[in-house]
């Protein structure tokens, strides 16, 4: 009699220490590229999906290789998330090519995109609605260095309004593939949607009276930042590449006449050219990072540290 007793309480022991949600392993599988679009799908999919970031914060996107573990997870993964990112451009077919059976979803259909600001400058008085072009006023360099030799800007994840139509997106594919969910994705989807737009009220609020101002940045990451609140982005890299020293010195002279007073590196890349502007022209260092996975407060403590330098 004692062993079927002792049964029984090992299986009770089982049930209680067996997890009551879905493990990992029954939720969808999804594959982003960037940590920050973790954050979009994560939003909407909670516990339904299970988001794999193919390029981990910190790494640089344009020279990630991908790791053998996550072409292993991409066989069973239901959906690749693009964003137009030159990662994806020189990789993403191979990637996928593991799972033909994947399907790629991407998000930044919809959404006109501006040639990357290398040496140019935000019209500032241009309103943006998050669809409208970008009009460049140069600051040095070529036409071709202007426009970044032809590319255009894949940082659309830096703007809130630009986000709230890669969230209908993400929305549609995950209730074409999950059509079971569907009614939960779209109450996560409407309550993003919430969050969006006070946090883009916020922005604005903090940027109040500082339209037209600029900001130096090592590498143009903050394009469409800039232009949904009026501000100007001053790159310091030129067409993906450091300044030459007659650029060097234009941009260090540019900067003192507009009293610029924080050089915003990103952790990605070397900061030396930035260091050696804000050592020259007495300006503070500060990091602000485009690819956090925390996109929401990121994005806030960036804006704070943007305005601050404005003032």
């Amino acid at each position: 009699m004692l062993r079927p007793v002792l049964r029984m309480m090992l299986a009770g022991i089982i049930l209680l220490i067996s997890p009551l949600n879905p493990s990992a392993d029954d939720r969808l599988q999804v594959f982003v590229t960037i940590a920050p679009q973790r954050y979009f799908v994560q939003k909407i999919g909670i516990d339904l999906v299970n988001v794999h970031v193919m390029v981990p914060p910190g790494a640089d996107p344009h020279t990630f290789e991908p790791k053998p573990q996550q072409m292993i997870a991409m066989a069973s993964a239901k959906l690749y998330f693009a964003i137009g990112t030159d990662f994806e451009e020189a990789r993403l077919d191979k990637i996928i090519s593991t799972n033909p059976q994947i399907k790629v979803v991407h998000t930044d259909q919809g959404i006109q995109k501006i040639p990357m600001s290398n040496s140019g400058r935000n019209d500032a008085h241009h309103q943006d609605n998050g669809q409208n072009e970008e009009r460049q006023q140069p600051l040095l360099g070529n036409d071709e260095e202007r426009q970044g030799s032809g590319r255009l800007d894949p940082h659309i994840w830096l703007s809130p309004p630009l986000v709230m139509v890669q969230a209908r997106t993400i929305l549609n594919a995950l209730q074409e593939v999950d059509p079971t969910h569907r009614s939960d994705y779209e109450a996560n989807y409407k309550a993003f949607i919430a969050e969006l737009e006070t946090l883009d009220v916020d922005l604005r609020a903090i940027f109040a009276g500082k339209r037209g101002l600029g900001f130096m940045v090592f590498h143009p990451s903050w394009g469409y930042f800039a232009r949904s609140y009026g501000l100007v982005q001053i790159p310091i890299e030129i067409a993906g590449k450091n300044p030459k020293l007659s650029q060097l010195k234009e941009l260090i002279e540019h900067a003192r006449e507009n009293n610029v007073k924080v050089v915003f590196a990103q952790p990605q890349f070397s900061s030396k050219s930035a260091t050696l502007i804000a050592k020259e022209i007495g300006a503070e260092i500060a990091f602000a990072d485009p690819l956090a996975e925390n996109w929401s407060a990121n994005l806030r403590v960036v804006a704070e540290k943007v305005a601050a330098a404005l003032q």
